[in-house]
């Protein structure tokens, strides 16, 4: 061990801790207000439906505690333990050529650590959400799920782990300015082919029938200059009860796309105000500043990386005792995670804002108590916690809570 390893012990010590003392003062929160529906929601969320709420919302905190220190155990065995030490040397045995052994490490990292993930998500899917009347999910649906998912990330994984290596070997010291470019060119393809070439593989997608619906959201849309290649339902009752609405895709591939369990719970007015909040997302140019932030973010992380990975110091920190392209890229994606959490308020912030953001549109749009409406029944449906944890929430949120975000709200409707 060395100065890097004691380094990444107390990184990896410190956000362990860190993650267990929010989910502590998370469960905490939710267990002192379970037999009390706050204020904001007394009149819409019964007694039993705030208290389901709450004990799914515990179970789901007993589920992430041990899936982090599961996490954590892993991510040991992988360094210190010398499991990609191990990996390295049999595939060292099987493959010659070190380009199709570096990318067959990167893959094999890939695939060993999500069927490693499978249990918990075993124990998620037919354990909490079965019992809590969440999941629709076959044994079937969940092999199949999880063997196409398997499939793309060998696919995608092994692509570009292929082209990374290439630049690593062949472009000089610079190579994560290649290797960043590409990155780029790939998150954009992706985001472009989504909605027509990937998601299809895992759900259907049907217009919208209902004709007046459609003509009502289509107006909304005209109104604000946004054009896309059209409203669709997706079949979100095959795998969960659970609700939602986005756009996704680039230019003509712009779609919006309703879970069809959202539309069976909303009325008319409602389902507008939710497009309504989403469309506030387009209008604000929050899609386009999320993919600057990620441009800046991988640009900062690939030139760490060049650095990183010609210190003999980070590969001996870590357990490894060859350094080569592969490994060094396999131990920076692994432990990189770890350093993160710390900068993870940041980002919570910035979505929290830029979901008021959309809500204030919203508002202008349609009317602000259509969007409260339409919140509280998601938040009944969905079994959302109403009393989370300041301090969990400001890590682990991405949306307002819910009691800020309807008092937000109710503020517009006087004005």
């Amino acid at each position: 061990m060395n100065f890097f390893s004691w380094i990444f012990l107390a990184a990896l010590i410190g956000s362990l801790a860190l993650e267990l003392w929010l989910l502590w003062r998370q469960k905490r929160s939710v267990e002192a207000h379970r037999n009390r529906v706050p204020h904001p929601f007394e009149q819409r969320i019964s007694l039993t439906q705030h208290q389901k709420a709450a004990d799914y919302t515990i179970a789901r905190v007993d589920f992430q505690m041990v899936n982090q220190i599961v996490g954590a155990l892993i991510l040991l065995g992988w360094t210190f333990g010398g499991g990609l030490d191990l990996l390295d040397q049999q595939l060292r045995a099987w493959i010659g050529d070190p380009l199709w052994q570096g990318t067959a490490l990167m893959v094999s990292v890939l695939v060993i650590s999500t069927l490693l993930e499978v249990p918990m998500d075993l124990w998620n899917t037919f354990g909490i959400e079965s019992r809590f009347g969440f999941n629709r999910t076959t044994g079937r649906q969940f092999l199949l799920d999880h063997l196409l998912q398997l499939g793309l990330l060998t696919l995608v994984g092994g692509t570009l782990s292929l082209i990374f290596l290439w630049f690593m070997t062949h472009t000089g010291r610079f190579w994560w300015l290649w290797a960043w470019g590409a990155w780029m060119a790939f998150l954009l393809l992706t985001t472009w082919a989504w909605p027509t070439l990937i998601a299809p593989l895992f759900n259907r997608f049907q217009p919208l029938e209902d004709e007046q619906l459609r003509e009502r959201l289509e107006r909304l849309l005209a109104r604000n200059g946004f054009r896309s290649g059209g409203i669709f339902v997706m079949d979100g009752s095959r795998r969960s009860a659970h609700g939602n609405a986005y756009f996704t895709g680039l230019g003509k591939t712009k779609r919006i796309v309703f879970y069809d369990t959202l539309l069976e719970s909303l009325s008319p007015e409602e389902i507008e105000a939710v497009l309504a909040h989403e469309l506030g997302h387009f209008k604000r140019r929050h899609v386009l500043k999320n993919l600057l932030i990620m441009a800046t973010v991988s640009f900062l992380g690939l030139a760490l990386a060049g650095w990183l990975l010609t210190q003999p110091w980070f590969y001996i920190g870590l357990g490894v005792h060859r350094q080569t392209p592969a490994l060094g890229l396999s131990l920076f994606l692994l432990v990189i995670p770890v350093f993160a959490t710390f900068f993870t308020p940041f980002f919570t912030m910035l979505s929290r804002r830029y979901e008021f953001e959309a809500d204030a549109f919203a508002a202008r749009q349609v009317s602000a108590q259509a969007l409260i409406d339409a919140l509280i029944r998601m938040y009944r449906e969905n079994a959302s916690t109403l009393t989370p944890d300041r301090l969990y929430s400001a890590f682990h949120h991405s949306h307002p809570p819910a009691a800020v975000r309807i008092a937000r709200l109710s503020s517009k409707i006087t004005m």
